[in-house]
């Protein structure tokens, strides 16, 4: 299939979210393991247990089947409520380092704003079995905070799109 008729396919498709089969952390602070980051419910939190920017912190997404994605949404701070920013450092910039069923790894960068509630990037990328965010910096950093997600969410094609 050609490029250009698999972007625009990808363009007006339906979305469907994906959930990872599992996930994995450089380190996570107790009680809020990895997988609540994919866990569809954004009053949950993962952050790696570390003050400050935890820049070189991670967290991965994996997917059994190689998976098509299309967006991401990414919910920073402890939930989504305007109230909770301020309780916990926010993702500012990570690097997205999606490694493809064929070993073939590409890095893209992310960067957020630091508002409340989900932000949609687009993530196009095709056989994709992991994707591990490595936190570059943050906002709202200091010694009492930790860089905190309450959500990542992976759309691909819904079945359904008639395309």
């Amino acid at each position: 299939m050609n490029t250009a008729w698999s972007a625009a396919r990808d363009h007006f498709a339906k979305r469907a979210q994906v959930t990872p089969d599992s996930a994995e952390a450089s380190r996570s602070f107790d009680g809020h393991p990895p997988k609540v980051l994919f866990d569809k419910i954004n009053n949950s939190w993962w952050g790696p247990g570390v003050s400050q920017s935890a820049d070189g912190k991670w967290i991965e997404a994996r997917f059994k089947e190689p998976t098509r994605l299309l967006d991401i949404l990414i919910t920073s701070g402890i939930s989504t409520k305007a109230s909770d920013l301020s309780e916990a450092a926010l993702p500012h910039r990570m690097d997205a380092i999606i490694i493809t069923a064929d070993g073939k790894q590409t890095t893209r960068q992310i960067t957020l704003d630091q508002v409340s509630g989900p932000q949609q990037r687009k993530f196009r990328a095709q056989n994709v079995v992991s994707v591990r965010f490595v936190i570059r910096s943050a906002f709202n950093v200091g010694a009492d905070k930790q860089v905190s997600m309450a959500e990542i969410e992976f759309f691909t094609r819904a079945a359904t799109s008639g395309t």
